[in-house]
């Protein structure tokens, strides 16, 4: 597997910055390739991307989620990929964002990408358009503030109705 890791300080708040990221279905907005993210349960999602001049599509279950701290994910099929997004208040208005992901390229187009750096391209452009969209707006568009560790989760407290993450089936 390679391992690509990557940081960008954002001009928001910590809570601000980790409800948006919780908006998993807005990601192509601002993460080039992906094409449409379904959030299936509070853990699992399904992707749509355009990764090496192909479409692939996969799950992935959320492994661990801690309310303005970090969310980590792995595929659950193929393609294989793992990762975690940690969010640090460097101030009361700034949140640095570190994004680390585990993949492993399957064709020999996504080998030679990954030999050139596209896939390390891709994600700092990403942070870079994920920071834009949220400084542009100010706000979060939504937020999930529930807990995940491993098979538990812990539904957000009732008392933050802002949430719009989950529809349930």
């Amino acid at each position: 597997m390679e391992t690509v890791e990557k940081s960008i300080e954002v001009a928001a708040p910590v809570s601000t910055v980790y409800n948006q990221w919780t908006q998993f279905e807005e990601f192509p907005q601002f993460m080039e390739g992906v094409e449409d993210v379904q959030q299936i349960t509070d853990k699992r999602l399904h992707w749509k991307a355009n990764i090496g001049g192909g479409d692939k599509e996969w799950d992935a279950d959320i492994v661990e989620q801690v309310p303005d701290t970090r969310i980590a994910w792995r595929s659950v099929d193929r393609p294989a990929n793992a990762g975690a997004v940690s969010f640090t208040a460097v101030t009361s208005a700034s949140t640095r964002v570190t994004v680390k992901i585990n993949y492993e390229p399957e064709s020999a187009i996504e080998k030679a990408g990954d030999a050139l750096g596209f896939v390390s391209r891709r994600i700092e452009g990403d942070l870079k358009r994920f920071k834009e969209f949220i400084e542009a707006r100010g706000t979060e568009t939504g937020g999930w503030r529930g807990e995940i560790r491993g098979k538990q989760v812990r539904p957000e407290e009732p008392s933050q109705p802002r949430s719009k993450r989950i529809r349930e089936p």
